[in-house]
């Protein structure tokens, strides 16, 4: 690809001209892909990062093999119109690098890096793309390249001279950090009058601002980012406020103020395709829309959608919000917080001006200055001055600590992205942050300037604001990350910086089982192109060795499950510090919770969806933990809606993804078993009711009925199955239900959520349908590892040869239209037929007759080359026409059918930033519940919400309290009588069941003989005797769970027992 046709890739369809090379001077450098440019040509065309990162993209639009989970948040056009914005980040220390580092992986047109300082041992505490041997060279001339290497797109140019008008005219996004107030206001200013968005961001220690001002007239597109509602009409009146009523009173989701619009409606047609209207008022399960008296009689029928309307936000400039601020607020807690800060920021830039520096860390002189100066610039305000709050800012403002420039970073960096695509609602127009709680407490009479002076050490700026004992905590720390994806990426990063396992017995094992994917390499920013289908564990240990040299780090490549409790064992988990997940599912998650609580470690929990985040602290003894607390279950779709009745294109995805794990991958594994595995028939013969019958049914389809012998049979199968699915089956379906049909009440069969489906007519020369046939056909021929053909001309001309046998709709074919006769249904197939079975079975020929050699597919959604998306789509889309459902493009169904969780890097690097804060906490010791913050945020609104975590429950037996984190623990060897009585003599506590893991150890009905050779036996022994399994070397404590009753007989709960072996 040419340099000029690259560019075309992050810009609209109509780029603008390329521009004449030119020379750059001395104090610009522009680096593409981390190779320094003194021209402005693009990276040459042969550059292998930036063929990598072209695969699955187009010449003029978005790559989405790169951007897909980011493009499920912010869309194409939002992405189209970042790919037109040329940003400028001044300040390339610990936060200027977050905010360039998320802006650069998002794809915006360039990036220019501003910055006319040299690097110093502080930077290093945050800023991760400098090195040790940089301390001295120029901050943006060393960081330009490293971050260019993020993503090949997107120029970065370094630039080291005092910013000026003209320079800034350049740009559509102006970003400050660590600037004086004086060029905020005179920056400021300018871009307020030109019409470029500013933004201003700062942290001093545990401290953080960050102010907004996009222009007069802002236009926002999209205020939430939520998908818009869509729900089923039920009725609509005919009046001078029309009321709509959406069917099964489910509750439609509107409020006042909200667009919507309307699509097949029959009736009141007027509606149709109209104009948006105002939801006037709403209820639960009915809105107003306003006058419809003028229109048609409503007659059935009808989907409501809302719609999206733009939103015009009109901003101050800096120096007029500077004396009239309005605030997010981000902690309902500080409610008084954001006020104090803006005071204390303002106060800051005054000492500075004064004295030339910030003060010193935890110097009383500079903090005695510093409060006079802030009581002078508050004046003769009634409202009293929180000194303490103000003398800890004193205090750490020389500091710089990693996850508060993430924290503030990863909120920036998203404003930038708002600026420069509409997407989402801006920060109005000043936030504030603080996190005093990770102090120690009584700060003031814990660190001094002794403690804290700067030793020329990578770690100054950390321990300017906790001191250096603290330093040498964290260097010994012991943590295990679970997971090296996008969360645990930034994890490493962050530890790197804290110095997190850098002496004595310190480290980090690092876990994740994936290798790296091209769709990972836009938020998981330790990979690079040439990473791909590497460890991702491997590779992330790697780069934060070269952050940070000092740490040490352990890579493993193993899922963390019961199958791996050999390697991580009693003895690892008990020399731990403390656990983090950086997993993206709840069923490994709440496996590791449990690991936590039995060892009484503390958990770091996180997640994020799209611009949403959340963090949890699971502390032992203090709070409840991960698994105390569940969402609800995901709303599954009913059987017969997939089979017979879908009403969404939700609901033809599923049905797609069903086909395709029922044809290509579940009957083919069954097939494979019986032909590799002696014991498979003996396995399948005891299987409960229809099963047995059914498991052979589907071995013979595969090994016997429908073997292809070539590709052009794969055809003819595709043909057929097309057939079966989007014709016979329609005109069953119609058969019994025909379009006519009234229900018994008299209302028509096909009204409400049942669309009246038709049968299609198949063409060759229709582009989905030959899209199915070749996806199918191309499938079916690697479950029976047939050379593929991807001729659509060929395999076109001999589908439209297929003989397809006549269908004639046969009476006597039941189909459930509810749940209960979908399972009455399922009950009546069930039943066992021995004879079937056994006539089946001697009918199959011998595995080793069979010559085949048969491989099932998975799904795999991201490899765009393996027909798995183009089946899924094709058969989705297909259904969706039967049904009259809109359909949904490649980019929508790889979404739905592939459960693709939307991200961002923005999102990650805040939330990330959140959980090290906890983690200063942790490693600080502190027990008061209050120290501690669970956070939910969403970036888009935004919204900032943090509580209290809560703590465990409480349980109680006779006056012993106790909860999840407690235990009974037993460090003597015992025989199960012993072990009766120690709990019946000490705790007044009488067993009536015991049972470790699945096996029943005792219970008050085991017969005498049984009971008394299991009292002798010593514990080890008897779970040994009654599991028939060995207790494995690695095991150092017995779990026991005990039913007792106390001395009144009753049942009480009691905590589970530990019995130590070892």
């Amino acid at each position: 690809m040419e340099p000029s046709e690259r560019m075309s890739t992050t810009a609209s369809a109509d780029p603008p001209p390329q521009k004449k090379a030119r020379v750059e001077p001395e104090s610009e450098q522009r680096f593409e892909g981390g190779v320094a440019n003194n021209s402005a040509g693009d990276l040459p065309h042969n550059s292998d990062s930036v063929e990598m990162m072209q695969q699955n993209g187009t010449d003029n639009d978005i790559d989405e093999g790169l951007y897909s989970r980011q493009l499920y948040v912010l869309g194409h056009q939002a992405m189209r119109r970042m790919a037109l914005s040329n940003i400028l980040i001044s300040g390339m220390k610990g936060l200027g690098v977050e905010i360039a580092k998320n802006v650069v992986l998002s794809g915006v047109k360039s990036v220019t890096i501003h910055d006319e300082g040299t690097v110093t041992w502080s930077d290093l505490s945050s800023q991760f793309f400098l090195r040790e041997g940089d301390v001295g060279s120029q901050r943006a001339v060393v960081t330009g390249p490293r971050l260019a290497e993020l993503n090949s797109y997107v120029p970065v140019t370094a630039s080291t001279s005092p910013l000026t008008h003209d320079f800034i005219s350049k740009f559509q996004v102006v970003v400050l950090t660590d600037s004086s107030l004086e060029t905020q206001i005179e920056i400021g200013e300018f871009c307020h009058q030109k019409g470029i968005c500013f933004i201003s961001a700062d942290t001093k220690g545990l401290f953080g601002q960050l102010f907004c001002d996009f222009g007069k007239e802002f236009t926002v597109y999209d205020t939430n980012g939520e998908q818009p509602i869509s729900n089923m009409i039920a009725a609509v009146t005919k009046e001078t406020e029309g009321v709509v009523t959406c069917i099964d009173e489910t509750r439609h989701g509107y409020e006042v103020g909200d667009y919507v619009t309307f699509s097949e409606i029959k009736g009141m047609v007027e509606l149709n395709k109209c104009e948006p209207r105002l939801v006037t008022s709403a209820g639960p399960y009915t809105f107003s829309i306003g006058d419809t008296s003028q229109f048609g009689d409503y007659v059935q029928g009808g989907i409501v959608t809302q719609v999206k309307m733009p939103k015009t936000v009109s901003f101050k400039s800096i120096k007029d919000s500077l004396s009239a601020p309005e605030y997010i607020l981000t902690d309902f807690a500080k409610f008084d917080r954001p006020a104090l800060l803006h005071l204390a920021f303002q106060t800051l830039h005054k000492f500075v001006g004064k004295n030339g520096r910030v003060p010193k860390p935890y110097a009383q002189d500079d903090i005695e200055q510093f409060i006079n100066l802030a009581k002078e610039l508050h004046g003769s305000s009634e409202e009293a001055l929180n000194e303490d709050v103000l003398r800890l800012f004193a205090g750490c403002a020389s500091g710089n600590v990693c996850p508060m420039q993430a924290v503030i970073g990863g909120i920036t960096a998203q404003e930038v992205l708002k600026a420069c695509s509409g997407k989402f609602m801006p920060v109005y127009q000043w936030l504030y942050f603080d996190a005093t709680e990770c102090l120690p407490e009584n700060t003031l009479s814990v660190l001094n300037a002794e403690k804290c002076q700067p030793r020329n050490s990578r770690y100054d700026g950390q321990a300017a604001v906790f001191g250096w004992e603290f330093q040498q905590k964290l260097a010994e720390s012991r943590y295990f990350l679970v997971g090296a994806g996008a969360i645990g990426c930034e994890m490493l990063k962050n530890w790197a910086m804290m110095g997190m396992a850098t002496e004595g017995n310190g480290k980090i094992i690092v876990t994740d089982m994936d290798v790296i994917e091209k769709s990972n390499l836009n938020r998981q920013f330790l990979f690079r192109p040439g990473d791909v289908q590497k460890p991702k564990s491997r590779i992330a240990a790697n780069a934060v060795r070269q952050m940070n040299p000092a740490i040490v780090i352990e890579s493993h490549e193993n899922r963390v499950g019961p199958e791996t409790e050999s390697t991580y064992d009693d003895n690892f988990f008990e020399s731990l510090t403390g656990i983090a997940n950086a997993l993206d599912n709840v069923e490994a998650r709440m496996y590791v919770d449990r690991r936590c609580v039995y060892y009484c470690k503390p958990l770091l929990e996180s997640g994020t969806l799209g611009t949403k985040g959340n963090v949890q602290v699971v502390i032992p003894h203090i709070t409840e933990s991960y698994s105390s607390s569940q969402d609800p279950p995901e709303k599954s779709i009913p059987i017969c809606t997939l089979k017979n009745f879908p009403n969404a294109i939700e609901h033809t995805l599923q049905w797609a993804r069903d086909q395709f794990e029922g044809i290509f991958l579940q009957p083919v594994e069954t097939a494979k078993q019986f032909m590799t595995d002696s014991k498979f028939l003996e396995r399948t013969l005891k299987l409960q009711g229809a099963q047995p019958l059914e498991t052979l049914e589907a071995v013979r389809s595969v090994v016997v009925d429908q073997v292809p012998g070539c590709f052009a049979d794969c055809i003819a199968w595709a043909r057929n199955l097309f057939q079966a699915n989007y014709i016979n089956q329609i005109k069953q379906l119609l058969f019994n239900f025909p379009p006519d049909q009234q229900t018994s009440t008299g209302t028509p069969f096909w009204s409400g959520p049942k669309r009246c489906p038709h049968p299609l007519v198949f063409d060759a020369d229709v582009e989905m349908h030959l899209d199915y046939i070749v996806a199918a056909a191309n499938l079916r021929a690697k479950n029976y590892g047939i050379p593929q053909n991807r001729n659509r001309s060929e395999i076109a001309a001999i589908a439209k040869g297929v003989r397809v046998p006549e269908f004639t709709p046969r009476s006597g074919v039941t189909i459930a239209v509810n749940e209960s006769e979908a399972a009455n249904h399922s009950r009546a197939d069930s039943s066992f037929d021995p004879e079937a079975v056994k006539k089946l079975k001697d009918a199959l020929p011998k595995p080793s007759e069979l010559g085949l050699k048969l491989q099932p597919i998975e799904f795999e959604k991201d490899d765009d080359t393996n027909f798995h998306m183009d089946f899924i789509v094709a058969a989705s889309n297909l259904r969706a026409e039967n049904y009259d459902i809109a359909p949904a493009d490649r980019h929508k169904s790889k979404l739905i059918a592939g459960k693709i969780i939307p991200a961002i890097a923005t999102t990650t690097s805040l939330i990330v930033g959140l959980v090290c804060l906890e983690l200063y906490k942790l490693i600080q010791g502190h027990k008061r519940i209050e120290s501690y913050k669970d956070g939910f945020i969403n970036l888009a609104l935004p919204f900032f919400g943090f509580s209290e975590p809560k703590p465990p429950v409480k349980n109680k037996f006779y006056d012993n309290t106790f909860t999840l984190w407690d235990r009974f623990e037993i460090n003597e060897e015992m025989t199960l009588k012993q072990f009766l009585d120690y709990f019946e003599e000490k705790h007044k506590l009488k067993i009536t069941m015991l049972s470790q893991g699945v096996s029943m150890l005792y219970s008050f009905f085991l017969n005498e003989q049984r009971k008394n050779e299991r009292l002798a036996l010593k514990m080890p022994e008897l779970v040994q005797t009654v599991s028939k399994k060995t207790i494995p070397p690695y095991v150092n404590a017995l779990v026991f769970e005990l039913c007792c009753s106390d001395e009144k007989d009753e049942d009480v709960e009691v905590p589970y027992v530990k019995y130590n072996i070892h």
